[in-house]
């Protein structure tokens, strides 16, 4: 039997001024519940008058100042405020907020930007770490249904080695490729179709948002595991096991018809 919860009625959201933040606010507002935001400088006097209303409480903020910002939240919070995080890892954040405090803590990472295309269904990863905090992962994941947006549950170690691949790798052999890539002289006017659109796909990851793919890299401690499997599949490639490789990538599309 599932285990109950309180629904979630206000949220605030620290770093409201950010994509993210911003969009979330907003959605949220969209579907009625009462929103409460919170930028830098971080106004103590505003959190002591609205934090204490708030049900849940989402950190929008770079993992980079987790710590700096913690202790300035979590003293006007309510007993039983369940506090979260939207970061794109979810191991030392996590271990963050469970150490600073006390109530319940969800960590969230919503797998899309706030630029959401028509054919993708958003959906928004959920870890607790304790059995104790099941109820505030439950009201999580009603929240995030309520604004329309599927959610799983997930646990650290699955969602940052799916990370590891899917963001971490993703950007660094991108941009080793591209980097190995202009090595070639001309190389410009050899451009096919193919190549171009994986330059176009590459584009705004590459010189917009290399610095966040860096640091979300950087702070997974599973980036390297990743790297190391994907280099024992350019040893194949390598050693001219295509057949082997095209069989074993096919497989992401192997459920749909097209």
């Amino acid at each position: 039997m599932e285990c109950e919860f309180e629904k979630i009625h206000s949220v605030a959201i620290i770093g409201s001024r950010g994509q993210m933040g911003g969009f979330l606010a907003l959605t949220a507002e969209r579907a009625g519940l009462m929103v409460y935001r919170f930028d830098t400088p971080l106004d103590e006097e505003k959190m002591a008058r609205r934090l204490p209303d708030t049900d849940l409480v989402i950190l929008c903020i770079p993992v980079t100042v987790m710590d700096e910002v913690l202790p300035v939240v979590i003293p006007h919070l309510k007993k039983g405020a369940i506090l979260s995080d939207v970061g794109s890892v979810k191991g030392r954040p996590v271990q963050q907020m469970l150490r600073a405090y006390d109530g319940p803590v969800v960590g969230t990472h919503p797998l899309f930007g706030p630029v959401i295309p028509a054919d993708f269904d958003p959906t928004v990863a959920l870890v607790a770490e304790r059995e104790e905090d099941r109820p505030a992962m439950l009201a999580v994941k009603d929240f995030f249904e309520r604004l329309n947006f599927g959610a799983f549950e997930s646990s650290v170690e699955e969602h940052d080695k799916a990370m590891a691949m899917i963001q971490a790798l993703n950007f660094s052999s991108t941009i080793a490729f591209l980097a190995c890539s202009r090595e070639i002289p001309n190389i410009k006017k050899f451009v096919t179709p193919s190549f171009k659109r994986r330059l176009e796909s590459a584009r705004k990851m590459v010189t917009q948002d290399s610095d966040l793919f860096g640091t979300i890299t950087d702070a997974n401690q599973y980036s390297q595991e990743a790297t190391r499997l994907f280099r024992s599949f350019l040893s194949l490639a390598a050693a001219g096991d295509m057949d082997l490789l095209a069989d074993r990538a096919s497989w992401w599309w192997r459920d749909n018809n097209t």
